[in-house]
Parts: structure tokens; C-alpha cells; sequence
């Protein structure tokens, strides 16, 4: 009998999957257990890979029925021709690589668009906690502490923004959350998450 598994419910998952075109070609980069490739093939009908270095995650990706490659990000991508994909997802994954421009570089290479999920430390909480509390932040969408948190580069919705300026990177759209809310004013003091979408 085979196992139903139950596909978690983000915020930010909801907008990639409104923005992946039906029965696109999808590359998740870090994938984690599959779920939004799964919810992809389900409600989109996509077709594509994870690719994931964690041997548990992949494990679960797989009973999970998505297709996905045991790999390190930051060792390359190369196995992947140019345009090989219509969009390449990097959802919460880009802040906890150390050579974060090859790895755009690379992304926008393989892929026609991606689809970027960043957590925002410009959120006020976070500067809040630093500023007043002079603590690193801490929070339910940041929940790690300074010794042991994945993540190894901090950045705003802004910083994001000009990266893409400065290399000539379009933004096509983006979205911010707050507590899975779309945020419309002051995005860059409201969001806890945005989400980008971009292309060479």
C-alpha cells in the first residue's frame, strides 16, 4: 500500500506555484523533502528534478514520487546544459551558499526565469532585535541561533534588488510576506520573506 504524504502548506510556495507556467520543465535547487516539487507536479503538472545533499531529504523526496540527484550546489551545475529548464527554483536555499553569485550566474545559465525565496533581515523585528535588543535576531521564520544558524549570508529585500541592478538582472515580479500575507507597502521594513522572480 502506498504511502500518502501530505504536502505542507507556505505562503511562499502558494506564489511559486501560481507562477510556474503549466507543464513547465522545473529544477529545484536544495529541494529538502520534495513538497514543492510534488505540490508542482500535482497542481501544475510540471515535470523536472530536485537536487538536494542531504542523503534523508533525498530519501523522502523520492517516496514523495519526485525525481531528484544527491548533489552539492556549490560544486556546480555543469551537468546541466543552457535553457535546459523553463524555470529553476532556489526557495529559502540562496542564503546558506557561500558563492552565492556563481550560483545566480549558474541558475540563470540552466534556466529561461527563476524563482528566488529569500528570508528579509530588513524586516523591522530583525531590526529591531539588533538595533534595541543588540542581539542576533531570532524568530519563527528565522528560528536559529547565531551558533548554529544555516544560513551564511544576510540580506534585505534592497540588497536583492540592487544585486539584480548591478549585474543586469531583471526582475520580472516580486512578492513579500509577512506571517504569509502579502505585504504592499514598505516591503522592505514589512516582508519576512520575498519572493523574486528573474532572468537574464
Amino acid at each position: 500500500m502506498k504511502l500518502m504524504h501530505v504536502i505542507p502548506v507556505r505562503a511562499d510556495f502558494d506564489i511559486v506555484c501560481r507562477w510556474v507556467p503549466e507543464g513547465a520543465s522545473v529544477l529545484d535547487l536544495g529541494c529538502g523533502d520534495g513538497a514543492l516539487l510534488a505540490r508542482l507536479q500535482q497542481t501544475r503538472k510540471t515535470r523536472g528534478y530536485g537536487v538536494e545533499i542531504d542523503a534523508k531529504q533525498v530519501l523522502a523526496a523520492l517516496e514523495r514520487g519526485v525525481n531528484v540527484i544527491q548533489s552539492d550546489l556549490e560544486s556546480g551545475l555543469s551537468f546541466f546544459g543552457n535553457r535546459s529548464f523553463d524555470v529553476v527554483v532556489l526557495s529559502q536555499t540562496l542564503q546558506a551558499t557561500r558563492r552565492t553569485e556563481n550560483l545566480i550566474n549558474e541558475v540563470l545559465r540552466i534556466g529561461r526565469s527563476a524563482i528566488v525565496t529569500l528570508p528579509n533581515f530588513g524586516h523591522w523585528q530583525v531590526r529591531w532585535q539588533l538595533g534595541v535588543e543588540g542581539r542576533m535576531p531570532v524568530s519563527r521564520r528565522l528560528p536559529y541561533q547565531w551558533y548554529d544558524t544555516p544560513n551564511v549570508h544576510f540580506s534585505t529585500l534592497r540588497d536583492f534588488e540592487i544585486f539584480c541592478l548591478e549585474r543586469h538582472i531583471t526582475i520580472e515580479r516580486m512578492q513579500a510576506l509577512s506571517n504569509g500575507r502579502p505585504v504592499r507597502w514598505w516591503p522592505n521594513l514589512r516582508g519576512d520573506t520575498t519572493v523574486f522572480q528573474i532572468r537574464r
